[in-house]
């Protein structure tokens, strides 16, 4: 039997990069996947992806800063498929970077701690008492290596959100630990996606040389790679994981500085 068989199975962010491999990933380890995300167009085709390879879904517009979207989303989940059985918590944008902490406007210090942190609390808010109807489950909940240390790319915004993501996850953790309920983060390195992209495409000496740094393997990881991570913390494989912020970014604590 697959890992996820049956499981139901939200994923945030999920029309693109990690949030859509994990999708897929999920999908293809037999999870009923219910993927929320802003842009209709992509997640559909996300989802069509998903049951042209023989697996089951549902797309929910989401906007993750918006409450009543959160509940909606949920509820679709709980409606269509009887119960919720676990959560990917994805959804998140990059805030200021390059830019010195004083340099950062007001507006994007709000965006980048609203979308990263506020609204993982929120999702979690309303997922979980869902899970316990079901008698438990599994979040996992997207941090960074950012969440892990500081930054040199001027994205205090950024990892100010990441480090508050893996402290919610391990208070989460421990409140629900002995109900049923399982709660981790993920915290990749430098992944393939429209986040990094960018970077490697405008700024290719500088990310060079920050990846070296940060990845004994010096390479960019693969979406995929973050997806099987994700899709092992939600399965009974990860059933004594709990509270752990686990790192995925090609062995940067190898390196010898």
């Amino acid at each position: 039997m697959k890992r996820l068989q049956d499981k139901v199975i939200i994923v945030t962010g999920a029309s693109s990069g990690l949030g859509a491999a994990t999708a897929l990933q999920l999908g293809a380890e037999g999870a009923k996947v219910v993927l929320a995300a802003r842009r209709r167009d992509k997640g559909e085709k996300v989802l069509h992806e998903i049951e042209a390879a023989g697996g089951e879904g549902l797309f929910v517009q989401t906007d993750v800063n918006n409450t009543a979207d959160v509940k909606t989303l949920i509820a679709a989940a709980v409606e269509r498929f009887g119960g919720l059985d676990g959560a990917f918590n994805n959804a998140g944008v990059t805030g200021p970077t390059l830019t010195p902490l004083a340099d950062i406007d007001e507006a994007g210090w709000d965006e980048a701690l609203t979308t990263n942190l506020r609204a993982v609390f929120v999702c979690m808010k309303y997922q979980i008492p869902a899970l316990l109807a079901r008698g438990g489950g599994a979040i996992v909940n997207m941090a960074s290596m950012y969440g892990l240390k500081a930054g040199d790319l001027g994205n205090a915004p950024y990892c100010a959100s990441k480090f508050g993501v893996v402290g919610l996850t391990k208070t989460a953790a421990i409140d629900y630990a002995d109900k049923g309920v399982r709660v981790n983060a993920i915290c990749p390195g430098f992944i393939h996606s429209e986040m990094v992209d960018p970077y490697l495409k405008d700024e290719p000496e500088l990310m060079a040389r920050t990846i070296l740094r940060h990845s004994a393997m010096n390479r960019v990881g693969e979406s995929v790679e973050i997806a099987q991570a994700v899709t092992w913390l939600l399965s009974a494989q990860a059933s004594f994981v709990n509270g752990t912020a686990l790192l995925v970014s090609g062995g940067e604590t190898s390196r010898l500085y």
